[in-house]
């Protein structure tokens, strides 16, 4: 080994290109492990990015003409001089022993990015939709998501909770692309390529968990679930991993000579204390889902639902519902309301909501019991009050005549009574932690995946989208206990793991945010149709109907907004769990961006700063408002960040952080070490100084493809 490392020492001095390619390949080869995954992992990987702007010193690609449906010159060049009159360059080929140089004009020309190359990314704010009031943002962001986890290791290292992906199956059926190319069936190397591929994005996934209590899900068929299993052994070789199986097309997909494929799997890797909750879970989870017997109170929907539900059915059963907002406590009950009485009438006491029934509709339905029946239900605890309600202010449940038996004789064991005022048996809250084997009528994929997502995007496709449910299961095991839980999907796609996400949130009133990484491929046939039209990547005619554009960003602003593209309401409700009508969206924000790639230059004297502001305000929680600009007064304040550009203005920014109560970072703009340390000095303890921008030059300029 010393012999070698001594030739190539010797190499590099007379030929630094071939000397380092050769330390790259013997590295690879010293590194392989004696039992199990060997693979091609130090072969280069490269992506284009049609959208970057050509410079100076750029590596780049030759376009084929437009109209050409080719696959064109994939030789890589360097641009060595750019006439920005006749808008040419000069390029010369990179990788070779010949000397061979060519001008070719700038549009001609697309930047390519070699994954071992360093990156300065901003992000381009692109959109957003504001429904969730003071609540944090959720991310969209169109980008290669290596280099989109690499821009994470500055904003979220080590604070991820959960991490949520479906990556490329490897069908051969031109699902991903590999060096720009798609990797089909009959590329000997393309088990090869797959790992390679997955495994420098796990490795900068893995330094953005939480270490000490986090989770990593990834979901697989048949074709790669071996060699991922193995991969994700040796990429998180401490953490406990496990594979359930889960039924996705109980119909079956049928495969000649072989059984009819019906699931799919999904690893859970599990960092320090990560846990898998107990949930209460309905009996299609249980062992034997033949076993029906119920051993906990079972409580009702106080409003009357199925045949006789209308108000005009039992007009008597028309009554308010007082409840007092701050404790979800029934204070008391109105008199029926004659039909001709609109409920809009009654005027609830200051801080109590008058809950009425309602129908799905909004139109009026009616309470199983009379207001009397009531109270005196209300007094012995068998009336409990839920979540909000948009339709009627509260959920509100009882027990039915049967359970108030088992309660008085005793088959169920009181043990206290809520904050409502209802009681709590022993085994009430009987929950469950389900076993590797889910066949969960929700998590039909065909179902709850394709035919939900047409009811958000009528006329656009996208292949084998999750069932929202499945998603959101997945994630309720992990997530429960941490409303304000961050969440990761690189592979985001249709955009599932977003809208499972802030459907959790409705549940529980959560604050989780989601960060969803998708590239903006066009697929394979429309690529063909538009090149022969003369399109290219970067034209707005070809990006528009990329994944990010026409799927993912569309897909989320429908499930918040309740209306499709064209403005129309979402027909059809939620089904499992919180059932409710689509067209009334959820009560969230987001936000849309485009990675860009900055220089250091530019960052360093802040003509990229409206790039780098998304950046600073991600990693400070995406809440509220964002420092978009460099403040004029030479500093400025938001809800959980600040960032003083001008030192001489440090006392003012300082009297001013140490006012607020939501502060979490302090940016501040010096080269000067010391006089950091003396404005961080100053600052609250339960406020971070971040020095910029070193910090984010620094993590960049070493953080490279090669190191990970």
């Amino acid at each position: 080994m010393s012999r070698l490392t001594d030739l190539i020492a010797s190499t590099k001095a007379k030929d630094p290109q071939l000397g380092a390619d050769l330390e790259r390949e013997f590295k690879a080869l010293s590194s392989r492990v004696s039992f199990g995954l060997n693979f091609e992992r130090h072969q280069p990987e490269a992506v284009e990015l049609p959208q970057r702007p050509v410079r100076i010193g750029d590596k780049v690609r030759v376009l084929p003409p437009r109209g050409s449906a080719a696959k064109g010159d994939q030789r890589i060049w360097r641009v060595k001089a750019i006439d920005k009159i006749k808008k040419t360059a000069d390029i010369i080929l990179l990788h070779t022993d010949k000397a061979e140089t060519q001008k070719v004009t700038i549009n001609d020309l697309v930047v390519v990015a070699e994954f071992r190359d360093q990156i300065y990314p901003g992000l381009a704010s692109t959109g957003k939709i504001e429904r969730g009031g003071d609540k944090p943002y959720h991310s969209v962001i169109n980008g290669e998501n290596y280099h989109v986890l690499r821009a994470l290791t500055w904003t979220h290292r080590g604070k991820i909770d959960v991490i949520y992906i479906d990556p490329p199956y490897n069908t051969g059926a031109k699902d991903w692309k590999y060096n720009n190319d798609y990797v089909e069936a009959d590329d000997l190397y393309r088990h090869s390529k797959w790992l390679a591929f997955m495994e420098r994005r796990l490795m900068i996934a893995k330094t953005l968990l939480n270490p000490n209590d986090s989770v990593l899900i990834v979901t697989i068929d048949e074709k790669e679930y071996l060699r991922l299993g193995l991969l994700l052994e040796q990429c998180f070789p401490d953490a406990r991993i496990q594979m359930v199986s889960s039924v996705i097309n109980p119909a079956g997909s049928s495969r000649p000579s072989s059984f009819a494929r019906t699931d799919e799997y999904l690893f859970f890797v599990q960092q320090g204390k990560s846990a898998v909750a107990s949930l209460p879970l309905g009996d299609e989870w249980r062992v034997n889902p033949s076993d029906t017997r119920t051993t906990h109170m079972m409580w009702s929907m106080l409003k009357r639902t199925g045949t006789g539900k209308n108000r005009s059915d039992s007009p008597n059963l028309f009554y308010p519902i007082f409840v007092k907002s701050s404790s979800g406590k029934i204070v008391s009950a109105g008199d029926s309301l004659p039909l001709s009485v609109s409920r809009k009438t009654i005027k609830a006491p200051a801080g109590q909501v008058a809950c009425f029934p309602t129908n799905d509709d909004g139109s009026d339905s009616r309470w199983q019991l009379s207001q009397k029946a009531l109270l005196e239900a209300l007094k012995k605890g068998y009336v409990r009050v839920g979540r909000p309600s948009s339709l009627q202010g509260y959920t509100i449940s009882y027990l039915k005549a049967g359970e108030q038996k088992k309660v008085e004789s005793g088959i169920y064991k009181i043990t206290g009574r809520r904050e409502d005022g209802s009681l709590v048996s022993e085994t009430e809250h009987r929950q469950i932690i389900p076993g590797s084997a889910w066949r969960i009528p929700s998590h039909d994929a065909s179902r709850n995946g394709s035919n939900l997502l047409r009811e958000f995007l009528p006329d656009r496709k996208f292949p084998f989208p999750k069932s929202l449910y499945a998603v959101e299961d997945a994630l309720r095991f992990f997530i429960t206990q941490k409303p304000e839980a961050v969440i990761l999907d690189f592979f985001a796609g249709s955009g599932t793991t977003a809208h499972a996400v802030m459907r959790l949130n409705k549940e529980d009133f959560g604050k989780r945010v989601a960060i969803c990484v998708t590239n903006n491929e066009v697929g394979s046939e429309d690529q063909k149709k538009l090149r022969e039209k003369g399109f290219r990547p970067g034209d707005a005619e070809w990006e528009k109907w990329g994944i990010c554009d026409f799927i993912t960003k569309p897909r989320v602003q429908a499930a918040i907004s309740g209306r499709k593209p064209d403005g129309d309401s979402v027909s059809g409700d939620y089904k499992f769990g919180d059932k409710f009508p689509i067209a009334e969206g959820l009560e969230q924000n987001a936000e849309y961006f485009t990675l860009t790639y900055e220089t250091p230059v530019a960052v360093s004297y802040q003509t990229a700063f409206a790039r780098i502001a998304p950046l600073l305000w991600l990693r400070a929680g995406s809440v509220g408002q964002r420092i978009n600009e460099v403040p004029s007064p030479g500093y400025a304040l938001v809800s959980t960040y600040g960032l003083l550009a001008n030192l001489d203005k440090s006392s003012e920014f300082l009297n001013a952080v140490r006012k607020s109560k939501t502060l979490r970072i302090a940016y501040i703009v010096t080269d000067d070490e010391r006089r950091f340390q003396a404005i961080s000095r100053g600052l609250p303890n339960s406020v971070e100084a971040i020095r910029l921008y070193e910090s984010y030059l620094t993590n960049f300029a070493f953080n490279n493809g090669e190191e990970i």
